[in-house]
């Protein structure tokens, strides 16, 4: 079973949805025990880092996370929040990973970053049997930092960790759950960890 975080953000549906037409069971619930007994967690989301965080404490689940031993993916926000900080509202967030989430700095390209780029230094299994340079889906305006964590970057006018990993938890800045066959091919993959 994959326990998906409900922590009332944004794109659970859509993530329900990938996970749907892969055949996986899931639940979607804020509780503490149906997470940690879960074999997979996700954590997805959208919107500002530091409401998010909040409504995370609110419901008891930075510590729950913390302790997860099972793999776990964050994906957009959900990614960004399991880095030590984010410039979004001043955010100190779980701290899984050390990278931290930065606004874009580029004048010359639009934000939000928004649409389909490229992925490239691909190193984790979650990329097995996907090609460097493969498209996925973004919307967002901050990005963690490049690290020894980082498993894939993105260019968009600056070099950003479009995901990273450290030990079970790993992260997509991009929407697998949007970004078509490519998308499909690495939620697959995590789910076979």
């Amino acid at each position: 079973m994959i326990a998906v975080i409900d922590y009332d953000t944004g794109n659970l549906r859509s993530v329900a949805n990938a996970l749907g037409r892969l055949g996986a069971e899931y639940t979607i619930t804020a509780d503490a025990e149906k997470i940690r007994s879960a074999d997979r967690v996700l954590l997805p989301g959208v919107g500002e880092a530091s409401t998010a965080m909040q409504k995370l404490r609110e419901r008891g689940l930075v510590e729950v996370i913390r302790s997860l031993t099972q793999p776990v993916l964050g994906i957009c926000i959900g990614v960004q929040l399991l880095c030590r900080r984010s410039e979004e509202g001043h955010a100190e967030c779980i701290g899984i990973f050390d990278n931290e989430v930065k606004k874009f700095r580029t004048h010359e390209l639009k934000i939000p970053h928004m649409g389909w780029d490229s992925i490239e230094q691909l190193k984790s299994p979650l990329f097995d049997g996907i090609d460097e340079g493969s498209y996925v889906y973004y919307v967002h305006s901050f990005a963690p930092t490049v690290n020894a964590d980082t498993i894939a970057v993105t260019t968009y006018g600056e070099t950003f960790s479009a995901a990273i990993r450290r030990g079970n938890f790993f992260g997509t800045q991009f929407h697998p759950e949007k970004s078509a066959s490519v998308g499909e091919h690495i939620l697959q993959n995590f789910l076979r960890l």
